[in-house]
């Protein structure tokens, strides 16, 4: 008699005076196939796990070095943008400062021409605007057509005038306008290195479970670490697709 048939029939005999127990009926044929087959599935779906766990080291592993190295160009765009931005403001304060001086001029010229013309020394009037820059000329010459002697709604001097406007103020203002872009630029920059910088936590984690599975005896429990792995791949990838690419 074989372990089998051991393990689903008794072979205690029954004595003499009609005690003991009978023999237990066997176990039916599809019970045995059943109870024998059990192992062999898990003996077969564990090279298909190993098989699987590889394959998540190796995508695991691409998807961490894209990551880091999507991480540095994108970290390289925002110091090269946050370089710029700061160049650009320099260059937009250097004018600013410029207009600024020009317009100290235009009203240390202005204020000499009121001078001489409450004073109505018309020789010293002609020589103040005569030395009127070219910027300013315009605007006094439309302050002046509004007849701001006579007219009392004539705006306060040339420099609330449409006309007086100021080049170095414009470029100023362009390039605020650009530093400001670039600012922008680098702060999407390093949020785009943040998010590569976090999926290379995902594939880690990834990792790490398709690394310690092969340490657990248990069958069952490997199978739930492994689909555990591919979920957290699978998100993991999902952000990659969806950040753009340096």
């Amino acid at each position: 008699m074989n372990m089998s048939e051991d393990k689903y029939t008794s072979t205690e005999p029954i004595r003499e005076d009609g005690t003991g127990t009978s023999p237990a009926p066997a176990a039916s044929i599809d019970e045995r196939a059943a109870f024998i087959d059990l192992p062999s599935r898990w003996d077969r779906w564990e090279p298909l796990a190993e098989v699987i766990a590889t394959v998540l080291l190796a995508l695991a592993t691409l998807a961490t070095a894209w990551s880091g190295y999507q991480s540095a160009r994108w970290g390289g765009v925002q110091a090269a943008s946050s370089n710029q931005a700061i160049a650009l403001r320099t260059e937009s304060t250097r004018s600013s400062i410029t207009a600024g001086q020009l317009t100290q001029i235009d009203i240390g010229l202005f204020t000499n021409w009121i001078n001489a013309f409450a004073n109505d020394n018309q020789k010293l009037v002609e020589f103040y605007e005569n030395r009127f820059r070219p910027e300013f000329a315009p605007a006094f010459d439309a302050w002046i057509g509004t007849d701001p002697v006579n007219n009392p709604d004539a705006p306060k001097s040339p420099f609330s005038m449409e006309e007086y406007d100021s080049e170095f103020m414009v470029e100023a203002q362009r390039l605020e306008a650009e530093a400001n872009e670039e600012s922008q630029i680098a702060a999407a920059a390093n949020q785009t290195a943040d998010e590569y910088i976090l999926n290379t936590v995902i594939f880690a984690s990834v990792l790490f479970l398709a690394g310690v599975q092969t340490r657990i005896k248990s069958v069952p429990a490997r199978s739930i670490i492994i689909l555990l792995a591919l979920a957290i791949l699978a998100f993991g990838l999902f952000n990659i697709a969806r950040l753009p690419i340096e």
